[in-house]
């Protein structure tokens, strides 16, 4: 393993820390502002993954292509899926106070390690990709499993809130 590798593994693992943290402190909090902060990460990693794949056009003396179309379905097929399962893990309840709160979920730091795991084995998988193709690929996949699971936690949220 080289230094880059550790270093990504780092960030990783940093990342799934502050995530199992954040969940977990939440928990506690009532959700504020008609739930609006649930759809944040859809807008800012557009704006995000909108520049990424600018600069990845920009490279000199590396040519950019798109990856071909079976690929690009098959990382927002894998997408949808780990959204789904995220978002199956993720509910809300109304308490006494009439506010609505996270539920808590034991399972859950279990499936986002399990997901995390996927995706690092996946892109052990895919390194003989070309990297512009590879890093699309990862984008693709992220975006829609950001969205789904956040538009439907939104959307369950809203129901919950509703009721």
């Amino acid at each position: 393993m080289n230094v880059e590798t550790l270093i990504g593994y780092g960030i990783g693992a940093v990342i799934i820390i502050l995530v199992i943290w954040l969940r977990t402190r939440g928990k506690s909090r009532p959700i504020r502002n008609k739930g609006i902060g649930m759809l944040t990460p859809v807008v800012l990693l557009l704006i995000v993954f909108g520049f990424s794949i600018s600069s990845l056009t920009h490279i000199p003396d590396h040519p950019f292509h798109l990856p071909a179309l079976w690929e690009i379905l098959c990382a927002g097929v894998l997408g949808v899926g780990l959204g789904s399962i995220m978002l199956y893990h993720t509910g809300y309840e109304k308490r006494e106070d009439g506010l609505v709160y996270a539920k808590k979920n034991k399972n859950f730091k279990y499936v986002l390690i399990a997901i995390i795991i996927l995706r690092v084995a996946l892109s052990q998988y895919f390194k003989s990709l070309d990297y512009t193709e590879f890093t699309l690929l990862t984008m693709v996949m992220a975006y829609l499993y950001i969205c789904v699971w956040r538009i439907g936690s939104f959307l369950k949220y809203r129901r919950v809130a509703n009721f």
